[in-house]
């Protein structure tokens, strides 16, 4: 892996992990489309590392209210704060991505990574962003949010295990369509991934150590560039997002990825 590359699938993850684009969908189409081999997988623990330090950096604050919220209502065995019952919520909505990573990840990553399907699944991304957007009545904050809308996240999250779904698109859409909010549904979106991503981290830093790869001392600057990358990138695509959704609608999201999808199908099938 040279250095180019490393810089530019560091972008990728750090952009694609946060907007509503898929970044497993361009992991998979972009080295397709220029003909590059899969990086090592010691690479991909540290840009997922990138962006796993860029949402705590965005949200460390909030994350330190709700651990202390939890804190005290399980102290106090009382969920009558508003963050020890968002914090509730949280952990209802992981479960079922955590429930679908452990058991199907492998088997999704291996059987449906090939460009076709993900440039189709990319496609039913769109879908989703502009059923969202055409559904959305509500501006519920997330202090009114329930225990179903907690859980249409969090399963929509589990979808997100598809190549060429977008995590942040879907959870941000199925919120909107629950009827937060943009900005409430992009923000529990957000604190919603984090415990996916050190989740996946750490399933693949464990893939790592038992694993034979081998990774030369070349390698050190390009996983140096694309920490860096998918961490900077990461921070201010959340930054966009987040700024974005307060006066704006998800539809340019779902035309880019109506035209990358039809486009590397067409290329896909051609070929």
């Amino acid at each position: 892996m040279d250095i180019l590359e490393a810089v530019i699938l560091g972008i990728l993850q750090g952009a694609t992990e946060f907007l509503p684009i898929s970044s497993s969908g361009h992991l998979v189409l972009v080295p397709w489309w220029l003909g590059w081999d899969d990086p090592p997988l010691l690479f991909d623990v540290v840009v997922h590392l990138g962006t796993l330090v860029a949402v705590l950096a965005y949200f460390w604050r909030d994350w330190l209210t709700l651990l202390r919220a939890g804190w005290t209502a399980l102290r106090t065995r009382s969920m009558k704060e508003p963050d020890a019952r968002l914090l509730a919520l949280l952990v209802l909505g992981t479960i079922p991505a955590a429930l679908v990573g452990m058991l199907l990840e492998d088997y999704f990553e291996s059987s449906l990574s090939e460009p076709p399907l993900v440039a189709g699944l990319l496609l039913v991304t769109a879908a989703l962003l502009v059923l969202a957007e055409r559904w959305h009545t509500g501006t519920k904050p997330l202090s009114e949010m329930t225990v179903r809308d907690a859980m249409t996240v969090g399963l929509m999250q589990a979808l997100a295990i598809l190549p060429g779904i977008s995590r942040s698109g879907s959870t941000i859409a199925a919120g909107i369509g629950r009827g937060l909010s943009r900005p409430s549904a992009a923000r529990f979106s957000f604190l919603l991934a984090t415990p996916i991503i050190v989740g996946a981290g750490l399933k693949q830093t464990l893939d790592v150590l038992i694993g034979d790869e081998v990774v030369g001392s070349d390698m050190t600057l390009p996983l140096v560039l694309g920490f860096a990358a998918a961490l900077i990138v990461g921070y201010g695509c959340i930054w966009f997002l987040m700024r974005l959704l307060q006066r704006r609608r998800l539809y340019g999201f779902a035309v880019y990825c109506a035209v990358f999808g039809t486009l590397s199908l067409l290329v896909a099938l051609l070929s």
